[in-house]
């Protein structure tokens, strides 16, 4: 454990991180409008009340908004951060000077995969005082919170992975950034819409009384589904009893993505190195001692 957090990769990707002036401004950015997003929604929300007064009853649907809005946020900076951290190296034509280091390429993907999750850990870590608003009114439980919280840092793993994945596969950042999003926006809202079609192609087609697991198996691996029946139980315990499952979709949540983060990190370690093919080369054999005597005896005996 010290050995990864002693080396030389990670820390210079830290101090590259931390002491870019973009990288205040980054934050200054994401929070302004996560913070504007949960003012505009509580304005909105105000405006259309007789006594144009935030009821605190509403306090449960604030949280829920906030973590809806945190969630995207980090959805769509993610990719940016994570999707070019081999393919600028390779681009500069320093990718090949780090891998002639003594660095092995498990220690270069972990390294900047690190740094660039450290970096999107300080951006939730301070939107926790825009949670504070929650907390004057009441109705959040402190497990909430928590539980919220860990789908973030999770979520940034599963995106991380993709965009380290695809940083090492494609030569371009560009093209690397294009599928890291691609992939997100497809696992975030695609299986959102999948398993709505799925959900009413059950309802209409399948005869009462039949298990349909489809839509649960794709809502368990849906981020902001999730995230909503972390609010709302009902919904999940409705698709449980549509697929005839008792099991809980957490488990097919976490097999899923850390069977998809373990393959696409090992992908991404192997390709990092490029391969030589080795040509084949005839070797010449010394011949045996004995050899060498009926040899030696032979142009003897011819003399």
């Amino acid at each position: 454990m010290k050995r990864w957090l002693n080396n030389p990769v990670l820390t210079k990707e830290i101090k590259l991180r931390f002491r870019s002036v973009k990288s205040y401004i980054g934050m200054s950015a994401y929070l302004t409008v996560l913070g504007l997003l949960v003012l505009g929604y509580m304005a909105a929300y105000m405006s259309f009340e007789v006594n144009h007064a935030f009821q605190p009853t509403q306090s449960r649907d604030i949280f829920m908004m906030l973590c809806l809005f945190q969630l995207a946020l980090l959805i769509f900076v993610t990719p940016g951060l994570t999707a070019g951290v081999i393919s600028s190296e390779r681009e500069r034509q320093t990718l090949p000077i780090l891998l002639t280091t003594d660095q092995s390429s498990a220690t270069i993907i972990i390294s900047k995969m690190i740094a660039s999750l450290a970096f999107l850990l300080l951006f939730v870590i301070l939107s926790l005082p825009l949670y504070a608003i929650v907390f004057l009114y009441g109705g959040i439980s402190p497990s909430l919170v928590f539980m919220a919280f860990c789908l973030f840092v999770f979520t940034m793993i599963v995106i991380a992975s993709i965009g380290v994945w695809a940083s090492t596969i494609f030569r371009k950042t560009n093209v690397s950034i294009v599928t890291t999003y691609g992939i997100a926006f497809f696992i975030t809202g695609g299986f959102a819409i999948i398993t709505l079609m799925l959900t009413m192609f059950g309802d209409t087609y399948t005869v009462d009384g039949s298990n349909y697991p489809w839509p649960l198996l794709l809502a368990s691996i849906n981020i902001p589904i999730m995230l909503f029946f972390m609010f709302d139980p009902s919904a999940l315990q409705a698709l449980q009893e549509f697929a005839g499952w008792t099991i809980s979709p957490w488990w097919f949540f976490v097999a899923f993505y850390v069977s998809l983060i373990t393959l696409l990190l090992t992908i991404a370690i192997r390709k990092l190195r490029p391969r030589v093919k080795r040509k084949r080369t005839l070797a010449i054999e010394e011949p045996s001692p004995i050899i060498t005597h009926i040899i030696t005896n032979l142009a003897r005996t011819n003399e």
